[in-house]
């Protein structure tokens, strides 16, 4: 597919099909990575009643009252970052998203290296008092990061790489994190307000499940397009380091969201990052992205990092909660 107005559609069950099945599926995606950065996912093996259920509790927690939401505020945290956290608290480029959210990451106890040594974003998460929630939110971020070791192998082969590299390279340990976002209906007096801004992810790859509602916008080749959901799908879409790593040649896309229906909707992005400590580099040497600062969102190029995923990670989340990342980073 290669309407302009429209994002395409990989069916990964094909990629358990024999050699040809493999292959048209690595060029299809191989395909999208270029040219929009974005693609829609069936056949993906998540199971249905899991992704039920994680909605209805989600549903249920953004019904609880703002002092019980808040009794896993973020604040309470730490250096992990982990909790809940209300609308007007989260910015993009400067400017307050119109949702609210809970962040977690991967489960980890004190005795874990990375938070012994007070590392951020790492530890234990804040998991409402709601009965099943703790063990269905694992439970979805170990399905998902299964399902991303898979989309890095259908990645690795599109790039005529072995299907392994990314495991062996950058992703054996990924930095996984998960997020759930409820965005209230915007009103008119709230104007051009976003639901959230115009922004490129940060990491690898994200899968992101979205609700009946909609509202996703992609930038795609120049233009805004809708990305509405697709029963039974999931969004694909990359982030800043594989644009790196590949030279320009895999697109990290500008995205944002505005919810124009008169009800609150419900998104579940999960982030498939690099290891923490790992130092980005590009596979190719033979590419190198054009300049771009004056085109990002953020005018800063992917191609000018220094240091580790780690650091570019949290270069990025600290403007994203400044008060946070003053009183934790």
């Amino acid at each position: 597919m290669d309407r302009r107005d429209q994002l395409p559609i990989v069916d990964l069950a094909l990629f358990d099909g024999d050699d040809t099945q493999r292959t048209a599926v690595a060029k299809q995606v191989r395909e999208a990575c270029c040219q929009s950065g974005f693609f829609y996912l069936i056949g993906h093996g998540v199971d249905d009643e899991l992704m039920n259920r994680l909605e209805t509790l989600s549903r249920e927690f953004f019904s609880l009252s703002p002092e019980t939401k808040n009794a896993i505020h973020m604040s309470k945290g730490g250096k992990a970052w982990r909790g809940y956290f209300s609308v007007g608290e989260e910015l993009t480029s400067g400017v307050i998203d119109r949702k609210e959210g809970l962040y977690f990451g991967a489960e980890l106890d004190e005795d874990h290296p990375m938070v012994k040594a007070g590392v951020p974003l790492h530890g234990a998460n804040l998991f409402p008092s709601l009965s099943g929630f703790r063990d269905v939110v694992l439970s979805y971020m170990k399905a998902l990061t299964g399902l991303g070791h898979t989309l890095m192998e259908l990645i690795a082969l599109s790039l005529d790489l072995d299907g392994h590299y990314f495991r062996r390279a950058y992703g054996s340990e990924p930095t996984t994190l998960f997020r759930v976002f409820n965005y209230p209906p915007i009103e008119e007096h709230q104007g051009t307000s976003w639901s959230v801004g115009e922004h490129t992810d940060y990491g690898i790859l994200t899968i992101l499940r979205q609700d009946h509602l909609g509202g996703l916008q992609v930038k795609n080749r120049g233009a805004w397009i809708d990305a509405p959901p697709i029963p039974g799908t999931f969004v694909i879409n990359l982030g800043d380091m594989l644009e790196r790593m590949t030279g320009g040649l895999f697109k990290s896309t500008p995205h944002r969201v505005f919810n124009s229906s008169a009800e609150s909707r419900l998104s579940w992005p999960f982030f498939f990052d690099p290891n923490f400590e790992m130092q980005v580099e590009p596979i190719f040497t033979r590419l190198r992205g054009q300049e771009d600062s004056l085109t990002r969102w953020d005018g800063q190029s992917v191609f000018d990092l220094q240091g580790s995923y780690g650091d570019y990670l949290l270069s990025k989340v600290s403007k994203v909660f400044p008060s946070l990342g003053e009183e934790h980073l």
